[in-house]
């Protein structure tokens, strides 16, 4: 787990809070595993004060929840909760989708091609985790070329509350297969600088992630 050293101790409450959350996107952190103060103060070498407002923070994007004489804990996202979060990012995500198709370059689309050819050797290799990554830099790169800075920090703060889930679904056997076309008609239709094709096909995939957490959550 990534300490954040320094002789003196950290003040700045938003350097603690991306320590934080980075440990907590990397799995560092379990869901509902207590966070104690002390502790954290210590790990990141960081003064009470910055850790208690971190916390505070991380509370309001969804990622730390207080209980009652018990303190923080890293928030538990249930299936329920999932899905309502993939509608919104299935609305917001498929703005930046219809904006990226607006917006890309000639560059940008050589970068899709190269990403394109990736995603399927990863998934013709059974490489899952090549496979997360690829997917992972795909929604990005959609985010920064649709210019839409207000959508960009709302998915931001939905991925981190979905981070377990989105681990479950990659590890699901035959998700790749499903999802590769559906990745492909995303970067297609963008590359064609057709918004219309790539906000459905944006909105397509993210209904496909749903049915797919129902299916995960079925199977446990």
């Amino acid at each position: 787990m990534a300490e954040l050293g320094s002789k003196e101790l950290i003040t700045d409450h938003t350097v603690v809070t991306d320590g934080i959350r980075q440990a907590i996107l990397g799995g560092d952190f379990a869901p509902n595993q207590r966070m104690v103060e002390a502790d954290l103060c210590m790990q990141f070498h960081a003064s009470r004060s910055a850790v208690r407002a971190a916390l505070q923070e991380l509370g309001a994007q969804g990622l730390i929840e207080r209980v009652a004489n018990r303190g923080a804990r890293v928030r538990s996202v249930s299936l329920d909760e999932a899905v309502e979060i993939t509608e919104v990012r299935m609305v917001v995500e498929g703005l930046c989708a219809a904006r990226a198709a607006r917006n890309v370059t000639d560059a940008d689309i050589a970068e899709f091609t190269d990403l394109r050819r990736a995603i399927a050797e990863s998934a013709a290799a059974g490489d899952v985790f090549g496979y997360s990554r690829q997917n992972q830099l795909l929604h990005r790169r959609i985010r920064e070329i649709s210019a839409q800075r207000s959508a960009d920090e709302i998915l931001e703060r939905l991925r981190g509350q979905l981070v377990r889930h989105q681990f479950k679904l990659a590890m699901h056997p035959g998700r790749m297969s499903v999802s590769l076309p559906e990745h492909v008609a995303i970067i297609d239709a963008v590359c064609a600088r057709d918004s219309d094709a790539a906000e459905a096909a944006m909105r397509a995939h993210l209904r496909s992630v749903i049915t797919a957490l129902r299916e995960v959550a079925a199977a446990r």
